[in-house]
């Protein structure tokens, strides 16, 4: 019996992993990470650093963030507490999907788990105040190589799930560029 359900979204490089819960009178136990059950499903990273953030508030957007060659990062994204939409918009030139987004939300609660490849850029909105998220990176964090693009370009249109006057940003994800004029480091043909 499988301890995982992998899910390509509308972008297939793009996974919902869904890990089984076993639950008692104690409460739950969950297996979040199985180097084979992921490798059995495609997914290959050698993860090297875990993060963690927290969002006091509801409307919290953080990113649209990647991480560029040479040093790129791939992703696995989930909730400790709280919830989030989580969405990864494809980067990589000449993919079918270039510059379309895909998302999920996550939950604590349902222990979703989102894993997003090299040539995306990720981000995310908290759906809930005190909002706890942890993901595994499989390259370390190199400034040189970070970059990002605006959350709300009108290139992108992501349906996020708060207003702009609403959003709360860091002062540099609120300066972020948009689509027009990205030249993409990612290649689909060097992802695929």
């Amino acid at each position: 019996m499988s301890k995982f359900a992998f899910e390509p979204l509308a972008i297939p490089a793009v996974i919902l992993v869904r890990p089984k819960k076993f639950g008692d009178a104690r409460g739950y136990f969950m297996e979040t990470w199985s180097v084979e059950a992921f490798a059995a499903a495609g997914i290959d990273a050698v993860f090297v650093q875990d993060n963690q953030s927290l969002s006091a508030a509801r409307g919290v957007v953080r990113g649209l963030h990647f991480q560029a060659p040479p040093v790129p990062q791939a992703k696995l994204v989930r909730v400790l507490r709280g919830s989030i939409f989580d969405v990864a918009v494809d980067l990589r030139r000449s993919s079918p999907s270039y510059g379309r987004w895909c998302a999920a939300t996550l939950t604590a609660e349902g222990g979703e788990q989102l894993f997003v490849p090299h040539g995306f850029a990720h981000g995310f909105c908290t759906l809930e105040p005190g909002t706890e998220v942890a993901y595994k990176v499989d390259g370390p964090y190199a400034p040189e190589c970070e970059g990002g693009l605006a959350w709300n370009d009108p290139a992108l249109a992501i349906d996020w799930p708060v207003a702009p006057g609403e959003a709360q940003l860091s002062g540099k994800d609120a300066v972020l560029p948009g689509l027009a004029g990205f030249d993409s480091p990612f290649s689909y043909e060097a992802a695929r």
